[in-house]
């Protein structure tokens, strides 16, 4: 006999819905002979023993479990078959998407939850939805992760329901009188009919004055509901958020009641309301019975081999700048390896750039290609994350107001919908051929932006590549200066030698990067190109923050200069009528400094390697102690005696990495772990060590 085990955070004994749901399913499933277990996900090591030993886990609610992710990605890796039945909206910080009945409501959404959510029903046996228009909010969100699905009506006790020939004017309502179950649209309506009686079977969790026709009983059992259901003339359901199903709903349905309602509870969303309750009764009587039979069907089905592929596709991207258009690369990528072939239509200027660096992507004109559209299986335009050209027939980023995440990954997400075989993990670095030039090393830099207002100060970063050719002699410079672009050699103290200027076409931007062993610029495109060929970067930031647009390349350090300094929110008008731009001039060239050297130490790691101080670091050292400052971070060292002192001194100001004691090696952990000391590689610098 084949062993099933159902998991579910609350216990059954609790008869809401769900709990409702699952017990009736357990009860058939062991009458049809399996043998069916639960797990109410109390203890994480039971929980993982009981998986290993079923052959089917049936996973229902998680949220309320405290080790949820550590579960879930555990069923994910132990590829034990599992059948995903949703009763929320999980990725939802709420679990109710607020969010799409008050706009006013954003970032709602859990980032990691959403993506580890969309695995899980990816990778699913199938997964089982509420209603008709709870699939539908998941599959906005998911696409063809969740089409291996099987919609459940309310699994109502049909043969319980009772209708009685006099109905009561009473009016009740069940459970607890709050918010989300339309609680103030209950109260409204309360006092629209003074006249009437109204009783609630549960607290109240309102923050208003309710009417005196207005009594509270206890909560009773779902048996008593369906029992003054089938008395009740007239019943009340609007719940403010969209209700995944609505059991209590679907039983004043089946009871004959007269509906005060509205479009937010998922029963209504079968084409058997509101005009076919027998066929509403049949379906809810064979649910549970559905479910099992689709189960049935796991234990003898054979895994399919291969996934259909998208045909050939065609991509615009026709609004957006040019790291907009950086941003879309890893989705083009992922298209490429679902598709028989994928074509990008880019702007004329960019054909060619695009043609020599995209590998397997055919590259046209967007102009010209407009007339050969009828040649294509798939034709998507990306628009623009955010959406501000509404002229386009874009495809919707439906993360876009609910997530909190970088664009690229709600470029990859929108893509990911449209094929399940889509991996929504942002991967695949470099996307352009990058070779790091060791034998003559040299960086790039760009003082520029399309927008002048985001720019560090100009003064800075010669500033800046004057104090480099300081720390690095042998490191040669070569700055990006576009036709806009301040020109930080006017600054220079003196003529420097190894200072190139880049002032060509995008190929020679290109070029540059694939060779820099670091870029450093602003937010602009050119710190997105520097992405393309994963160039290790330091993103300099100030009105515009980093959150959506930072610089991507897979080491990168990012410098925002508005926190701390500037509590507002700028828009484009802030931006023009700010003053003193404290967001950008509040960054000294010690602080770019301090996050080139975290960048070099994660980025070379391998390198033989020599000690710095960390140039915004303050010491003060006294008899007892040294006190060590970094930004608002601070760190009391107390001596223990003369020979410590000077070992930590000798520590702090010394570039020598070898022969050190135990005692020396824990505390120079310490010191790189809280960044007061950095590991540079020694190709960087002419120093004899």
């Amino acid at each position: 006999m084949k062993k099933i085990l159902f998991l579910h955070d609350t216990s059954l004994t609790l008869k809401r819905g769900a709990e409702l749901t699952i017990t009736q399913l357990v009860q058939l499933g062991t009458k049809l002979g399996y043998i069916v277990t639960t797990d109410l996900l109390e203890n994480f090591e039971e929980t993982k023993k009981a998986i290993s030993n079923t052959d089917l886990v049936i996973l229902n609610s998680t949220s309320r479990c405290r080790f949820e992710f550590l579960l879930l990605e555990f069923l994910l890796k132990s590829e034990k078959p599992y059948v995903k039945v949703e009763y929320d909206y999980n990725f939802c910080v709420r679990r109710n998407i607020l969010c799409t009945v008050d706009w006013n409501i954003k970032n709602c959404c859990h980032t990691n939850k959403f993506h580890l959510f969309r695995n899980l029903f990816l990778n699913s046996e199938f997964n089982v939805f509420q209603s008709p228009n709870h699939y539908n909010s998941h599959f906005d969100f998911f696409g063809e992760a969740v089409t291996n699905h099987l919609i459940m009506p309310p699994t109502v006790e049909v043969d319980k329901i009772s209708i009685s020939e006099i109905k009561e004017e009473i009016i009740p309502f069940f459970g607890e009188l709050n918010k989300l179950k339309g609680g103030y649209e209950f109260v409204d309506f309360v006092k629209e009919n003074s006249e009437k009686e109204f009783v609630v079977y549960g607290e109240n969790k309102l923050n208003c004055e309710i009417p005196s026709n207005v009594i509270f009983k206890e909560p009773i059992p779902n048996d008593e509901v369906i029992q003054i259901l089938g008395k009740t003339k007239t019943f009340f359901i609007k719940p403010f958020w969209p209700e995944p199903s609505g059991r209590l709903a679907a039983e004043a349905f089946l009871s004959g009641c007269e509906l005060i309602t509205n479009d937010k509870v998922g029963t209504w969303s079968f084409d058997f309301y509101p005009n076919d309750v027998e066929r509403a009764k049949k379906e809810m009587k064979e649910t549970p019975m559905v479910f099992w039979d689709k189960v049935s069907t796991i234990f003898n089905a054979e895994k399919p081999i291969s996934e259909n592929s998208l045909g050939n596709v065609l991509v615009y991207k026709s609004y957006g700048g040019l790291g907009d258009i950086f941003f879309t690369l890893p989705s083009i990528y992922k298209l490429k390896d679902v598709s028989d072939s994928v074509t990008f239509a880019v702007s004329t200027r960019l054909v060619s750039f695009f043609s020599k660096h995209l590998q397997g992507i055919n590259v046209v004109d967007e102009k010209e290609i407009k007339l050969q559209e009828d040649k294509f299986d798939r034709v998507i335009e990306l628009g623009n994350y955010p959406i501000f050209d509404r002229t386009y027939n874009q495809i919707n980023y439906i993360t876009g107001k609910k997530v909190k995440q970088h664009s690229i990954q709600h470029y990859i997400d929108a893509i990911a919908r449209f094929h399940n075989k889509i991996s929504n993990k942002n991967e695949g670095f470099p996307y352009f051929e990058r070779n790091t030039n060791f034998e003559n090393p040299f960086y790039t830099i760009h003082p520029g932006a399309g927008f002048l207002l985001k720019i560090w100060p100009t003064k800075n970063y010669a500033d800046l590549i004057e104090e480099l050719f300081e720390l690095f002699p042998s490191l040669n410079c070569k700055i990006i200066l576009g036709k806009e672009d301040p020109n930080p050699l006017e600054l220079l103290s003196k003529q420097y030698s190894h200072i190139e200027l880049v002032t060509g076409d995008l190929h020679d931007v290109g070029d540059a990067m694939a060779g820099a062993l670091f870029h450093i610029g602003n937010d602009a495109g050119i710190t997105h190109v520097a992405g393309g060929f994963n160039t290790p970067t330091v993103g300099i930031y100030g009105p515009t923050g980093p959150g959506s647009w930072g610089s991507f390349s897979e080491q990168n350090e990012i410098v925002w200069g508005k926190p701390g300094n500037c509590s507002l929110k700028c828009n484009y008008d802030v931006i023009l009528n700010c003053e003193n731009k404290v967001c950008l001039t509040s960054i000294g060239t010690k602080k770019i400094i301090s996050s080139l050297y975290a960048l070099l130490q994660k980025t070379y790691p391998n390198q033989d390697s020599f000690f710095v101080k960390n140039p915004i670091a303050q010491f003060d050292f006294t008899e007892e102690d040294c006190l060590i400052t970094i930004e608002q971070n601070e760190f009391l060292l107390e001596f223990k005696g003369d020979e410590n002192k000077k070992m930590i001194s000798n520590l702090l100001n010394s570039s020598n990495n070898k022969n050190f004691t135990v005692e020396e090696e824990e505390l120079i952990q310490f010191f790189i772990e809280q960044k007061i000391l950095f590991l540079i590689p020694k190709f960087l610098s002419n120093k004899k060590n």
